[in-house]
């Protein structure tokens, strides 16, 4: 008994010894257009950060504590962006724009997102 509390102690010291960074929406891959990426611009919509933080050094537990905050103000309009208020519509709209555009410069193409997969077909 005393052999395996051991060992989960070691692991939770190796765990939180290290923890893994994000490397910041600036340095992410496809310029930020990844599922971080999408939850830091939400961030900056909601005016939850502003918009100079890339989160570069943040953990991802600040990350996930960040997704909890963007959902709660999503929540509030029903998770459309039809139902964001006219300043809210309008800088996302920016936001949003503006991370296209960037990934698109450095060629991102957005197909991948679009693709399907049916688990049905060859």
């Amino acid at each position: 008994m005393q052999l395996a509390f051991s060992r989960r102690v070691n692991l939770k010291r190796i765990t939180m010894a290290a923890p893994i960074k994000y490397v910041g929406i600036d340095k992410d891959v496809n310029n930020g257009m990844t599922s971080v990426g999408k939850i830091i611009r939400d961030a900056w919509v909601f005016g939850l950060i502003e918009e100079t933080e890339t989160c570069e050094g943040w953990i991802y537990a600040g990350i996930d504590a960040l997704l909890d905050k963007v959902d709660k103000e999503w929540d509030k309009y029903g998770c459309l962006v039809s139902n964001l208020p006219e300043e809210l519509f309008e800088r996302h709209q920016r936001i949003h724009g503006e991370g296209i555009k960037r990934a698109k410069e450095g060629g991102w193409s957005g197909d991948a997102e679009l693709e399907t997969k049916d688990e049905n077909r060859d």
